[in-house]
């Protein structure tokens, strides 16, 4: 039952008779859900059944106890040949009941019976409603404006019929355009420290591409590497100065040499260790410098 729902509601504004099978095939199984029976009869509705769109509202309303879809049923009398019926129909319901949508779909509806009659004055009279602001535009005021564009061009005033029809024009625009900036996903960094090639640091708004970002893992393990060797290099580092130290210091009568000192640092004859008799690199100890002359 779900599963028609969910495909006539996909296909009821373009292939509305598709869209219509789906909603029978619900109501087979489902035919006491007051949404599976409104289903069908706003797919009635869009093939042009109208007796059946009235049927079904019907009982949606019996079930449910809304009045929802009145301006349907409104709409759906008119279809079968019935505007005074319609108007009975939209009148026996206190419009103040109403949500502001209903209400307005129901002026439309009661203006367009009112047509159907040849009453066009009264027709406009049925739109003279608080929500017909021209200067604001809701999801109602491209057809509220359309409404009154028809019925104004019905009673021979052209210049004002084609305002109102500009109007729903601008109306219908700039909520397409509200409506593709809610339903886009925008996400805001504000500030991203960026290193570039060179190791310098820029601040810069954006977002980092997927491809130039390390996984978690990858990402920790470089981290890891970077900082072991950086922790060799400098126990390496502080074990040749305190090796050079001790060369530079050493008394061995027998490699003694003058010392020159330059500005590079200290230079001249002294023992050099080999690779073997080098202390510990982690930097934590280094052996004095009598304890290398006792071995020597």
């Amino acid at each position: 039952m779900a599963r028609h729902l969910a495909m006539a509601a996909r296909l009821i504004d373009d292939e509305p008779e598709l869209a219509h099978e789906h909603a029978l095939a619900a109501s087979r199984s489902a035919g006491r859900v007051g949404v599976v029976r409104e289903t069908v009869a706003i797919t009635a509705y869009a093939v042009g059944d109208f007796a059946l769109a009235l049927r079904e509202l019907r009982t949606h309303r019996r079930i449910t106890g809304s009045d929802d879809q009145l301006p349907l049923i409104v709409d759906s009398e008119r279809g079968v040949g019935r505007p005074d019926r319609a108007l009975e129909e939209g009148r026996a319901v206190d419009r103040s009941t109403l949500s502001v949508p209903v209400r307005v779909q129901l002026a439309i509806a009661m203006s367009g019976a009112r047509l159907d009659l040849g009453e066009t004055e009264r027709a406009l009279q049925e739109l003279e409603i608080p929500e017909a602001d021209p200067d604001r535009a809701f999801e109602w005021s491209p057809a509220l404006f359309s409404a009154r564009a028809a019925v104004l061009e019905e009673l021979g005033r052209d210049a004002e019929a084609a305002e109102w029809e500009r109007r729903a024009q601008i109306a219908s625009d700039a909520l397409d355009a509200a409506s593709g900036v809610a339903d886009r996903e925008v996400i805001v960094v504000e500030e991203i420290e960026l290193i570039d090639d060179e190791g310098g640091v820029d601040v810069a708004s954006g977002v980092i591409p997927v491809d130039d970002v390390e996984s978690d893992d990858d990402a920790v393990a470089h981290t890891s590497h970077e900082h072991d060797a950086a922790h060799e290099h400098d126990a390496a580092h502080e074990h040749d100065a305190a090796h050079e130290h001790d060369a530079g210091h050493g008394e061995d009568d027998e490699d003694a040499a003058v010392a020159t000192t330059g500005s590079d640092g200290v230079s001249g004859n002294a023992p050099h260790e080999d690779e073997g008799s080098r202390g510990p690199t982690s930097g934590d100890a280094d052996l004095p410098a009598e304890e290398g002359e006792g071995e020597r």
